[in-house]
Parts: C-alpha cells; structure tokens; sequence
C-alpha cells in the first residue's frame, strides 16, 4: 500500500460501485477490505495500478482503464478484429476509447450475447476449460425431439472430437430448445442437434455465465456496471487466492 501518497482506498472502492464512501469505510472497519493479502485499515492508501484489493475474498474491479461490454451479436458479424474476406466483425458495433477483443467466439450464423472486453485476465479465465462457465442457448431446430433425444443431448452425445459433457436441456415448445452448456467447443450446440438428427435453423446465446440481459437488441450493445463485472470475477474464482502470489 501507499503511505502518504495515492488514493484513499475507500474513494476507490466506492467508485468502483460498493456504495457511498461512508459505506466503504463500513466495510474497511468491518476487516473486510484487504490490500496485497493484508487487512486494510481506515486511513489506507492505495495505487489501483499496483495494490491488490480485495472484498470479502474477491478482487475487486479498481484498475483504471478497464473497460467491459455486452454485445448482442446479430447474424452475418464475425467475432474476430478484422476478417480477410471484408465481412463486418465485432468490433465494429463497439465504439470504445480504447484497443478491446471478443471473448471467446459465435460462429457467424449464431446470433446472441458476447463479451468485449481489454481485461486480458478476465477473459482468458472466462474461455479457460476449467472456468466451467455456462452458456445458455435457444435453438430453433428441424422437427420436434423426442424426450429420448433430449436425453442424449443432456447425457452427452459423441462428436468427431469426443463425447460432450452433460448439457441442461429442455423443450420451450415445439422445435424450440434451451440448451446450457460449459464447454466451448467450435459450433458445439450445431452438432450435438445435427448429432440427434434435429439440424438447427436459428441459434441465439441467451446467457454468459452470470450475465443475460433480454432487452439488448440485435446489434445494440452497452458497458456492464461495476457489480456485473464483480459477478462475473466471482464466477471463475477470481478470489483472495490472488494474495498469496502477492510479496510479503
């Protein structure tokens, strides 16, 4: 921490969206603000660029320049920077001050919500296997399963690169699946229908771990508030494990 110097650590928590300063100070006295692992005190100050800040165990969102938001991805977008074929990409329905990426992908067919984002660290625990983050799809497919098929689908089916993991699935109406998955595999939800014999005809990604949002229309987008990003760092366990890589 920095003493005499930098910003009063509950200034910093309270623009990063744990309340009014008077309530930060509540929850620095309460022992439950720690800096680089340590219990932090009233009076504290802290350079965001530098400390590690933690609430009741987990990182809190404090470093300047960070930026997150939602997209509501339509067809025919590419979810990469740039496209050698000139198709438009992702990037283009985001106007941030700042160089950002996509987290994870949508092929171009499939519609639905994507992350963009400059938090390096975030977004490689988001995509990483063992995040075990959910995503949630509706899907329109051919015919109407039987709930033999929809067992399959939530036993696992195998694909040419191995047998899925267990899937949450249930039947909205007729052709019409909500579909939770945690892994990431290329057009995974594609091929677990086309694998039952149900071709998709419309995919939409509803939901991304912790975050849904069923006004954001397609194309449209808008930055996630500070207890979205909270919500989304305790989701893959971004938690006070951090202090022990800190110095002592």
């Amino acid at each position: 921490m920095v003493e005499g110097e930098g910003e009063r650590l509950q200034k910093v928590l309270a623009r990063a969206g744990y309340g009014s300063r008077r309530t930060c100070e509540i929850l620095i006295d309460q022992g439950r603000v720690t800096i680089d692992g340590r219990v932090a005190h009233l009076g504290n100050r802290i350079d965001p660029a530098v400390n590690v800040v933690c609430v009741d165990g987990k990182l809190a969102p404090i470093v300047d320049g960070t930026i997150y938001f939602l997209v509501n991805k339509p067809t025919g977008v590419v979810t990469t920077a740039y496209d050698p074929q000139g198709r438009p990409s992702i990037l283009e329905l985001v106007h941030a001050p700042v160089r950002v990426f996509p987290v994870g992908r949508l092929d171009m067919d499939t519609e639905g919500l994507i992350l963009v984002t400059n938090d390096g660290r975030l977004a490689h625990l988001l995509t990483h296997p063992s995040s075990g983050i959910q995503k949630e799809y509706l899907a329109r497919v051919q015919g109407d399963p039987s709930p033999g098929a929809l067992r399959r689908l939530r036993e696992g089916v195998e694909l040419e690169d191995g047998r899925t993991a267990p899937a949450q699935v249930s039947r909205v109406s007729e052709g019409l699946l909500r579909i939770v998955i945690h892994e990431g595999r290329n057009r995974q939800v594609r091929r677990m229908c086309e694998a039952i014999g149900h071709d998709v005809l419309r995919l939409v990604r509803t939901r991304i771990g912790p975050l849904s949002d069923p006004n954001l229309t397609p194309g449209s987008n808008r930055q996630l508030s500070q207890s979205e990003v909270r919500r989304l760092m305790d989701a893959v366990g971004m938690t006070k494990d951090i202090a022990s890589t800190m110095p002592v």
